[in-house]
């Protein structure tokens, strides 16, 4: 059965940014556009006022994490490749405020020794979001960039339990609504970017049960070079408590956490077009992750913007 992962933004101290005061402007703006880029691809840069892109994403599973947390390898002969295109679009309104849609198609590959091969897949759940920035990241050399940020996911997708046997390679999504509300904190220091976010996500009851809120803290370091190139690493760490039943119990030891990390990078080919590419992983150990499957994969997106 499919599991859907919700992808899925410290303070920093005085010392710090005092350190970081006689820093150029220019090195400040750098790494607030094209590092904010690596870590979210998906966000406007400042100067800009909207953006189309298209994200292909490819990856293999590894094993699982069981309730205990103890990491399994796949069995022998089972493999289990996930597959995922995007198309999002953001827009500027006012000067401080962004709006975002995601649409995503995905495809699954599964292959066992007693069911053979099957793939299958279709439209995934969309998303919709919107991000406030109170203040930039680099616009106070003292005070971090502060932002809030909220959307919903809907469930356009088709739920585990709708999808066909034997191996459900057609389930596309998690059938609920999902809020999702979240802070993020960043700062520039000099060609740096780090950045902190936390992320808390609510679903609506589906199939009889209610999942519990899902948090996900994020934390990414991003180097900016001389040329605009942009480098990030990200760390995030995604939990759960059981589902709960409508009728009344928890569903025991279906509580779910993972622990992905990515590393990336930003080209900005022209003013108006840029590319990123991405490796990530949840790491095949144990006690990073329980009830859920441990996969590899690449990323590559294309960007098309306008200020």
């Amino acid at each position: 059965m499919r599991r859907r992962r919700s992808p899925s933004r410290s303070a920093l101290p005085l010392l710090a940014a005092a350190l970081a005061c006689a820093v150029p402007v220019r090195a400040w703006a750098q790494a607030c556009c094209a590092g904010g880029a690596a870590v979210t691809p998906g966000r406007l840069e400042v100067h800009e006022d909207a953006l189309v892109g298209a994200t292909v994403k490819a990856a293999t599973v590894l094993g699982s994490y069981d309730t205990g947390g103890r990491y399994v390898g796949s069995p022998a002969g089972d493999t289990e490749g996930d597959f995922e295109e995007d198309l999002f679009g953001a827009v500027r309104f006012l000067r401080r405020g962004q709006a975002a849609l995601l649409v995503p198609v995905v495809e699954t590959m599964r292959h066992t020794p007693q069911d053979g091969a099957h793939l299958g897949g279709g439209l995934g759940d969309v998303n919709l979001s919107g991000r406030w920035d109170f203040v930039l990241a680099g616009e106070s050399r003292f005070v971090p960039g502060v932002a809030l940020l909220a959307g919903v996911t809907f469930p356009t997708g088709k739920p585990p339990e709708q999808a066909s046997p034997p191996l459900a390679v057609d389930a596309t999504g998690i059938g609920a609504f999902q809020l999702n509300g979240a802070l993020a904190v960043e700062q520039t220091f000099g060609p740096w970017l780090f950045n902190a976010s936390g992320i808390v996500a609510f679903r609506t009851p589906r199939f009889g049960e209610q999942l519990a809120p899902q948090v996900t803290l994020l934390g990414a370091a991003a180097y900016t070079l001389p040329n605009d190139v942009a480098l990030a690493l990200t760390a995030a760490y995604a939990f759960e408590g059981d589902a709960h039943l409508t009728g009344g119990g928890d569903v025991p030891d279906s509580s779910k956490r993972a622990t992905t990390i990515t590393l990336s990078t930003m080209w900005p080919v022209t003013d108006a077009w840029r590319v990123l590419g991405g490796l990530y992983l949840n790491p095949p150990v144990g006690a990073v992750g329980s009830n859920q499957p441990a996969a590899g994969g690449l990323t590559l997106t294309v960007i098309r913007s306008w200020s």
